[in-house]
Parts: structure tokens; C-alpha cells; sequence
């Protein structure tokens, strides 16, 4: 659909006329490599900031003297900041440029970052990390339109995936350097220390990442934005897509939400130190966010979120056990699971929006931090009424999800082709 069929503005988002030689970037090639460690950086950065209180939500819940539940306001707190500034940060970053509003979004939540340490009570610590959320929104829509952007195609999805899997790296050492270092010195300490982590990202992504060589300056003219933003929501894919990374994302806010408790308790009682050791499998998401693109082209998109579905569920279901070391394997395939199946749906983003990529990112990355905030919360709740197994049946019901849109996403592509093949007879 043409730019004056949408109303959509000819230059927001629009994807940038190429030179026949192509010019994009492409593995192998000059400053790939440079491009791809530094918004790696940036991923470590986003995740390690964004759930730095999540493995410390037994010992917050100590020192305030507060539920699990609300507790776990300073994590959903974080993501829900970040869905609802995602798109106002998107339609920055069109004006002013990806990298631009990268730099600044990291700048801020790293600063935020080193103030959170010094909250005098659960409410200052929320507020914080609503802050922190909202600053990290310019990161995701922007860092994906900016691959959309500086990258060949065939090159998208391995690039995004690598982005992720940067995501999944800050996850897990945000997690374990605070289990640690709590154990040690308390959970104040540990946030400092992620802050200063991130510190060290943000300078060495702005110092490595390439200056943009496609990106084409649109307006900010908040009609020209609805229209884009309408246009997306339209598209039935897109949906599809939005609600896929959503429900993938409850399922994951909710265990690692709850999982601290649950390892901190009978029958396992582990040390703090050793329950945030436990986020090491998040390494098992680096591997299959990186790998996603190789898993699309044996199974196509669908049959990849079908066997990612499938895998978070025997995760969910094995994690039920009593035994250590089957929680421990059910978390490894929860987390291979998730981290395939959301890098699968945010490439397909990239590729199925026509204009407009930064607000088709960013609705896809709002619905994502909403299924966090979502999961966060109820998955702790369910904790907090029915033990590990609510939190597993909140998670089962979020993967049905998934695989019912899969299904119909299946059905309504065979329509598409049947109706191709009547038209073409």
C-alpha cells in the first residue's frame, strides 16, 4: 500500500531509496560488526536496567516489609513506563534520528539508575523505575528501525536476533551480579552496581555505533502519526504479531518474577547469591535469539513460533517438580522458548510494516512491556495465592494463546492462498 493510500507522510518511516549497489550493511562487511556489538551493548544495558529489582524482590519484600505482590510494582513499574512511552519516543527518533534518541534514552536511565540505590521506601522505588522504563522506550522501536534501516534484508533477522540476544546477556548478568553482590552488601548495592554496569554500555555504544546513512528525517505533526499508527493496527499480521509478543512476554515476567520466591523457599531454601546464579540459563537465550533466523528458514515463521510455543510449554510443565535440577532444565527451555519465539515476531515487524517501521516497532514493543508489566503482576499474585503451580497456569494459558493466533495466522494465510489460485484459474 502506497504512502497516499495510507495518509501516512512520505518520509516517517519510509524505507530510503538504495543505491543499486546497496550500500546497507551485511555480515562480513564494513562497520557490521561495530554496528552489531554496539547495540548488543545497548541491549545489555535495557535489560540489566529494566529488571535489575526483579531477583531481588524477596529481599526488597524484606526490608520494606511488603507482599511479593507489591513488590513486584518495581519491576512492573519499569515495563509499564517503557510500554507507554514507546511510541512517542518512536516518533522522536523519526524527527531527530535513531541513534540520537538512543543516546539520550540511555543516557537518562542510566542516570536514574544510580539514583535508585538511594530510595528512602517502596513508593520512591517505584516512581524511580517508572522513570527509568520510561527513559529505556527509546531504545527498542529506535534500535529496530535502525536495522530496518542500515541493514540488508537478508540480514534482518540475524541482526535483531543478535540485538536480542544482547537483551538476554543483560537479563542474566543484571540478575546474577545483583544475586551476588546482595548476598554480600544488600540489594541497594546491587542496583548501584548495575547502573555503573550500564554506565560502561552507553559510552561504548555511542562510541561504536555507525553514524545512520539511510535514515530520512519525518515529521512529528501528531495527525501524520495516527494515521501510521492506524494503519498498523489495521494490518491483521501486525495484530497478530503484537499479541504473539505480548503473550510470549507474560509467560517470561511472570517465572522470573516469581521464581526467586519460589527457590528461596522449601523444599530448595537457596541463598540469594545462588538463586540469582539460577539466571545464568538466560545464556541459553543468547544462543536462540541469535539462531532464530537459521530456525525460520527450515520451519517458516509460524512453524518457528509453533516450536518456540512448544518449547516454553514442556518448560513451564517440566518446572513443576520438586527437583532442582528439573526447574533448572524447565527454565533452560521456558527461556529458549521465549527468546526464539520474540525474536521470530519482532523481525516479522520489521519486514511486514511498509512505512512507518519505527511506530510498527514500537506498538509491537509496547504490547510486549504491557505482557511484562501484565505478567509480572499476575504471576506474582497467582504466587502469591496457588504457589508455583498458579504462576505455571497463568504462564500455559498466555502459551495457548500464542499457539490459537499461530493457528488462525495459519488458516487465514491457506484462505490467501486458495483465493490466489481461484483468481489465477
Amino acid at each position: 500500500m502506497s504512502p497516499a493510500s495510507t495518509g501516512a507522510s512520505t518520509t516517517v518511516g519510509a524505507a530510503p531509496s538504495v543505491p543499486a549497489s546497496d550500500s546497507r550493511l551485511t555480515p562480513g562487511g564494513p562497520g557490521y560488526r561495530r554496528m552489531s556489538f554496539a547495540l548488543f551493548l545497548a541491549g545489555v544495558a535495557t535489560f540489566a536496567l529494566l529488571y535489575s529489582t526483579q531477583a531481588l524482590l524477596p529481599l526488597i519484600s524484606g526490608d520494606f516489609g511488603v507482599t511479593a505482590g507489591e513488590a513486584s510494582w518495581t519491576v512492573a513499574a519499569a515495563t509499564g513506563g517503557l510500554a507507554l512511552f514507546v511510541l512517542p519516543m518512536s516518533a522522536l527518533s523519526e524527527r531527530w534520528g535513531r541513534r540520537t534518541v538512543m543516546t539520550g534514552s540511555l543516557a537518562v536511565a542510566v542516570t536514574v539508575g544510580l539514583l535508585v540505590p538511594f530510595a528512602p521506601n517502596l513508593t520512591a522505588l517505584v516512581a524511580l523505575r517508572a522513570v527509568q522504563g520510561a527513559a529505556l522506550a527509546g531504545l527498542p522501536a529506535s534500535a529496530t528501525a535502525y536495522l530496518a534501516e542500515e541493514v540488508r534484508p537478508k540480514a534482518l533477522v540475524t541482526a535483531i536476533g543478535l540485538f536480542v540476544a544482547g537483551n538476554s546477556v543483560g537479563g542474566m548478568s543484571g540478575r546474577v551480579i545483583t544475586g551476588w553482590v546482595a548476598q554480600e552488601w544488600g540489594w541497594r548495592v546491587a542496583v548501584g552496581a548495575i547502573g555503573l554496569l550500564a554506565v560502561g554500555c552507553a559510552v561504548a555504544f555511542r562510541l561504536l555505533l555507525p553514524a545512520p546513512r539511510h535514515f530520512v528525517a519525518g515529521s512529528l505533526r501528531p495527525r501524520v502519526l495516527a494515521r501510521t499508527v492506524r494503519d498498523h493496527l489495521a494490518d491483521p499480521l501486525l495484530r497478530r504479531l503484537y499479541a504473539i509478543g505480548a503473550l510470549f512476554m507474560t509467560v517470561f515476567g511472570g517465572v522470573y518474577t516469581a521464581i526467586g520466591y519460589r527457590l528461596t523457599e522449601a523444599p530448595f531454601g537457596l541463598a540469594q547469591g545462588v538463586v540469582g546464579s539460577i539466571f545464568l540459563v538466560y545464556l541459553v537465550g543468547t544462543v536462540s535469539a541469535s539462531t532464530a533466523g537459521r530456525l525460520v528458514g527450515r520451519l517458516g515463521r509460524r512453524g518457528a513460533l509453533y516450536a518456540a510455543g512448544g518449547t516454553t510449554a514442556a518448560g513451564l510443565l517440566l518446572s513443576l517438580a520438586d527437583s532442582l535440577p528439573l526447574v533448572l532444565l524447565g527454565l533452560v527451555l521456558i527461556t529458549a522458548g521465549f527468546f526464539a519465539g520474540h525474536a521470530v515476531a519482532s523481525s516479522a515487524v520489521s519486514k511486514t510494516a511498509t512505512h512507518g517501521r519505527a511506530q510498527a516497532s514500537a506498538l509491537y514493543q509496547s504490547a510486549y512491556y504491557i505482557g511484562s508489566s501484565a505478567g509480572s503482576t499476575v504471576g506474582a499474585l497467582a504466587f502469591h495465592a496457588s504457589g508455583w503451580a498458579g504462576t505455571v497456569g497463568v504462564g500455559l494459558l498466555a502459551v495457548a494463546g500464542v499457539v490459537t493466533i499461530t493457528v488462525f495466522g495459519t488458516l487465514a494465510a491457506a484462505r490467501v492462498r486458495q483465493d490466489r489460485l481461484a483468481t489465477a484459474a
